[in-house]
């Protein structure tokens, strides 16, 4: 049975270490890079690529319109497998998009005598069609939902050839897109995982297995996958010329010292061989780092942080640190949060109009409890960012001139709350928290619990129900399972359009709208910022919606990390886990006096 076959029964079972194998390894005269990433993803189908654990694998194995840059700051699109950038019409309506004529798919016995095929703008509507077919069971739609013509809520592809007005092929390299109204991100959301192209034979030839049997256009094919370990190899069908840095973003000043200059004017993908290695344990990360067959990145866990730095305030390394490994540090294009389901009556909405306001109160009060300095201290380093709302400080539109209360460890008025609103002992509502199974996971659970006994709440009345993978643990956020969950929430596009959607009731759960929050006015707002250009009145609309998530006490929010990225000598990159995510890893490289 083939490694891949094997994963496909491994990712049925919820035991993490039943199906791991011995990794065979690799020739010492190839170039492998080894990464590691916290969490292994449960599918490699681009549309169930809604976290950064998919989409870190399905931008290397598949190809999107258009990416990011790979070191410019701030970030910027440049197209991918599209030839240039959209021609769009006067009012914002209609894109054509034309593609290169030199993408392949790798190959693979989907195809007719087992060999890829050109990629053409049929498979373009296909894909994004298939967001909207039931078999799916896509965690992308709402991406394009009400945005694309003929995609209106409540329309079901039954067909992939159902013809759909604003999706058309014109011809084998020209895709005619039409929306409903103006939506200027719209390109942006092309260079998401969840668009990546995919070829309707391996689709159905493969069928449920195509989450673990991927077959795409972009620059790896996969050779291994299973929940500890994904093995990526060069597709010797991609070839997009060469690596030109100036047009990617070099700076000779601000990347000196990274061996980038390198890699210039050299065909890409660079490395023999990509391992991608899924450890749930930040302390498990820190091992391998140091070793020296281990992962050659790591994100430093908070426990190591005073092994790392020699000062917070300004942050810098240990001199040990600075000579042994390259580093780079920043704030996350992101944020982390705690949100409530509302669509549970006992803590969000209810029919009894009273009800549902002492819901709100006990959520306030749940907030007011919650001390975002402690877990900022205990689980990043004490270098996060808490910020009121969810517009991170990284965008312009960040408002910080919110009222901080809502970020406040407030337990006196968490007390006061629960009184007024006759909350008491035994009254309090009996509430699951969601959490991936991880001693970290579970740490900062019992730090939540601690902080909601001391203002009241029985210790039973929040039980933890632990998943084995984040695959599970989304499906269960997806199917309204948990009423409190933590949640990481990474922008695939500088916007906070891309933040605020988490709110708009269309994209209620399995969409991105994780906590079923269902505003009229807040939607009604939504869609006028989201067609409007960037400016100051936009940026006042943002604000607004902001403030509407912070007065409803949908979250528990919110904190952006500052990733702390040490890497080995030998590896010449600039990582990223941001909006550029598993992009950079085509340009990777390794030097010959790797260890």
């Amino acid at each position: 049975m083939s490694c891949i076959r094997l994963a496909a029964l491994c990712l049925a079972m919820s035991a993490m270490a039943g199906c791991q194998q011995p990794d065979p390894g690799a020739d010492q005269s190839e170039k492998v890079y080894r990464h590691a990433i916290d969490g292994a993803p449960s599918s490699l189908d681009p549309a169930h690529a809604d976290n950064v654990y998919a989409a870190t694998l399905v931008k290397n194995l598949f190809d999107t319109l258009y990416r990011y840059k790979y070191l410019e700051r701030p970030y910027e699109l440049t197209p991918n497998l599209a030839e240039g950038f959209p021609e769009v019409s006067e009012d914002g309506l209609v894109y054509r998009i034309r593609l290169r004529d030199d993408a392949r798919f790798a190959d693979d016995p989907a195809f007719p005598d087992a060999r890829g095929r050109p990629v053409t703008a049929q498979d373009v509507v296909y894909s994004m069609k298939r967001h909207f077919m039931d078999e799916t069971r896509s965690r992308g739609a709402w991406l394009w939902r009400d945005r694309i013509a003929g995609l209106e809520d409540g329309v079901e592809i039954t067909d992939p050839e159902q013809p759909v007005s604003g999706l058309q092929a014109v011809d084998e390299r020209t895709i005619r897109i039409e929306l409903t109204e103006a939506f200027p991100q719209f390109t942006h959301t092309l260079a998401m995982a969840l668009s990546a192209i995919v070829p309707r034979e391996a689709v159905e030839h493969y069928g449920q297995e195509f989450g673990v049997r991927p077959v795409g256009s972009g620059p790896f094919v996969l050779e291994r996958f299973d929940q500890s370990l994904a093995v990526l190899e060069p597709n010797p069908h991609f070839d997009r010329g060469t690596i030109q840095l100036d047009e990617e973003g070099y700076d000779a000043d601000r990347h000196a010292g990274y061996g980038l200059a390198a890699i210039n004017g050299k065909p890409y993908p660079l490395l023999d061989r990509l391992e991608i290695h899924f450890i749930t344990e930040p302390t498990a990360r820190w091992s391998s780092f140091e070793s020296s067959r281990g992962v050659d990145v790591v994100m430093v866990p908070p426990e190591m942080a005073d092994r790392v730095l020699e000062t917070r305030q300004p942050l810098s390394l240990q001199p040990s640190i600075r000579e042994r490994y390259h580093s780079l540090t920043g704030l996350e294009a992101g944020f982390v949060f705690h949100g409530f389901n509302m669509a549970n009556p006992a803590i969000g909405y209810n029919d009894d109009p009273q009800r549902e306001r002492r819901n709100r109160e006990l959520r306030c009060a749940m907030r007011d409890a919650f001390d975002w300095s402690a877990k900022n201290k205990a689980f990043y380093h004490g270098l996060g960012r808490v910020f009121a709302g969810v517009i991170p400080p990284l965008l312009d539109s960040h408002d910080p001139q919110v009222a901080e209360n809502s970020i406040a460890h407030r337990p006196e008025r968490a007390k006061e709350r629960l009184q007024a609103a006759v909350w008491q002992g035994e009254s309090l509502p009996r509430l699951t928290y969601g959490l991936e199974a991880s001693v970290q996971q579970r740490q900062m659970f019992e730090q939540f619990r601690a902080w909601m006994q001391a203002v009241g709440f029985p210790p039973g009345h929040f039980q933890p129900r632990p998943f084995a993978s984040f695959g599970e643990y989304a499906r269960a956020i997806g199917q309204r399972e948990l009423d409190i969950f933590l949640l990481g929430w990474t922008l695939a596009y500088p916007d906070a359009q891309y933040a605020l959607q988490l709110f708009y009731g269309p994209n209620a759960a399995p969409g991105a709208n994780s906590m079923n929050y269902a505003n009229p006015e807040f939607d009604r707002l939504y869609e006028r910022a989201a067609s409007m250009r960037a400016g100051p009145d936009r940026t006042r609309l943002y604000r607004r919606l902001n403030r509407m998530v912070i007065d409803d006490c949908v979250i528990i929010g919110s904190l952006a990390r500052t990733r702390l990225h040490l890497w080995k000598r030998h590896v010449r990159m600039l990582p990223d886990r941001e909006m550029v995510g598993g992009f950079f890893l085509r340009f990777v490289d390794v030097s010959d006096d790797r260890p």
